[in-house]
């Protein structure tokens, strides 16, 4: 009885209006129809790293200087959706690593370039839970060359950056998640890996202007992507052009 009760409520929440039409003081003759939008299937919860003041003028002040570009915002077009994963099992740790503003002493494979901290859009969790961290049209710092037109998605695993050991579950998020991406900024055109992101180099959409910044990376890897463009093919996203 109780989950026949919740079904039906979850019903009437997907197609009802979410503001009660006013009570019309004479018959109308055409039928009144719900001016709200269709309610987002798919669920994502904010959960925000910290980006304040601070971290916004490093970002403009990054977006300067790798990419030419004097702004007065950091909002971006999005072109790209890149994939990820964070090389740590643990979602609190992994959420830990994007939240301050600045970047982390370990980090000094990247530190000489800026001391922005990383960053991305979304994460998602070892269950499949959706987190978006950042507003998904502001610039996050994620992949070398193309920060400036991509949308960043962490997934929670890789262990030791070796191994593909995403989830079923993260593998149906992102599924859905890039599809929600496409639908909702019908500008982005590439699906890519972050493993990829040096082929994109042919591409106008590389700005970055220092020759010698450049890391290797093997995340999420050839079997994550080909799940990934097989099941979104029909949103016709373009892969990187090939290696040469």
């Amino acid at each position: 009885m109780y989950k026949t009760f919740l079904l039906s409520l979850t019903l009437l929440t997907l197609t009802a209006c979410a503001k009660e039409v006013p009570a019309q003081k004479a018959p109308v003759k055409e039928e009144l129809k719900c001016q709200t939008k269709p309610i987002q299937p798919l669920r994502i919860i904010d959960k925000p790293i910290d980006f304040g003041k601070e971290r916004i003028a490093m970002t403009k002040e990054y977006i300067q200087s790798h990419y030419g570009k004097r702004v007065k915002n950091i909002e971006i077009t999005p072109k790209i959706i890149v994939l990820h994963w964070t090389a740590e099992m643990s979602f609190e740790k992994s959420f830990a690593r994007l939240k301050p503003q600045k970047l982390f002493t370990d980090r000094k494979d990247i530190a000489k370039a800026s001391l922005l901290n990383v960053s991305s859009q979304f994460l998602v969790a070892r269950d499949g839970t959706i987190y978006r961290l950042m507003p998904e049209n502001w610039m996050a710092r994620h992949v070398i060359g193309l920060n400036y037109s991509s949308i960043g998605v962490e997934n929670v695993g890789g262990k030791g950056n070796q191994v593909d050991d995403l989830t079923p579950a993260q593998r149906a998020s992102n599924i859905a998640l890039i599809k929600y991406l496409k639908a909702k900024h019908p500008s982005i055109e590439y699906l890519i890996g972050h493993h990829e992101y040096r082929q994109m180099e042919k591409t106008s959409l590389w700005l970055e202007k220092d020759q010698g910044y450049r890391t290797v990376k093997s995340d999420p890897g050839a079997k994550f992507m080909s799940d990934m463009r097989k099941a979104t093919q029909h949103l016709h996203l373009k892969t990187p052009p090939k290696a040469q």
